[in-house]
């Protein structure tokens, strides 16, 4: 209600500061003629000019700082995926049993176009694992998760990252899982329920994870070829990953 009061007393303060004005024109040149004049030309520019001062030139402001804003968010993101990603990645799909159809959709090459990224975010975006709880290692799972949590919750303080949804869901996903294995005192002769309601939390992870890396790799092919080159060798999804250059 304050602000709206203010923006009320500015209006009024501007409102009267025009009427002086045009009230000491007429006092000097006494030509309510021209006055008219140019009130009207004022008026009949005004349109065009709210056209290209709030929606043209305003939309360009926008996306350039958003495009800024996304550049530094991946860097954010790259920090992410070396620090806790990756790993995650590489670990968790020597359990899967259809590692084969996962690892041929996201084997990302030099070669791949943005329509192989698409094809293959749609993979992704839409991933069926088949998971047996049984062959994953919960207990080496939770101490990885323990270890970073206090950089994941250093993550979800940055403002910025409401601007990355996806992103944001990846980060609510593995904090959601470590949460889950944190509170289980043991994670041994658990009940099928609870292996089941802790495989469906590890397989929403890494859907979120596989996709967020899919587009993490395509900004780096369009913008930094060099930190691309290693991603190529590094990563899970092929046969022998090795940072070596062959």
């Amino acid at each position: 209600m304050k602000g709206y009061r203010i923006f009320l007393l500015a209006a009024a303060f501007f409102l009267a500061a025009s009427a002086l004005f045009y009230y000491i024109h007429y006092l000097i040149f006494g030509d309510p003629h021209h006055i008219f004049i140019y009130l009207l030309g004022d008026f009949s520019f005004l349109p065009l000019e709210v056209f290209l001062v709030v929606i043209v030139i305003e939309r360009i402001l926008t996306r350039r700082e958003k495009q800024a804003m996304l550049y530094k968010l991946n860097m954010v993101i790259g920090a992410f995926f070396s620090e806790i990603g990756n790993h995650l990645l590489a670990d968790l799909i020597k359990k899967f049993d259809n590692r084969e159809e996962i690892s041929r959709n996201m084997n990302v090459a030099a070669d791949w176009t943005p329509r192989d990224f698409k094809r293959a975010d749609a993979f992704a975006y839409n991933l069926k694992i088949d998971l047996d709880i049984h062959k994953i290692d919960l207990e080496k799972l939770k101490a990885f998760l323990s270890q970073k949590r206090m950089y994941l919750l250093t993550l979800l303080e940055n403002p910025n990252l409401l601007e990355h949804d996806r992103f944001t869901d990846l980060l609510w996903a593995t904090t959601h899982l470590d949460e889950e294995l944190e509170a289980r005192p043991s994670l041994k002769d658990l009940p099928e329920s609870d292996l089941e309601h802790l495989s469906v939390d590890i397989e929403r992870m890494y859907d979120h994870l596989a996709s967020e890396w899919l587009d993490y790799v395509q900004h780096l092919k369009a913008t930094y070829p060099f930190l691309f080159s290693l991603i190529l060798r590094t990563h899970p999804f092929q046969e022998k990953p090795s940072a070596l250059v062959s």
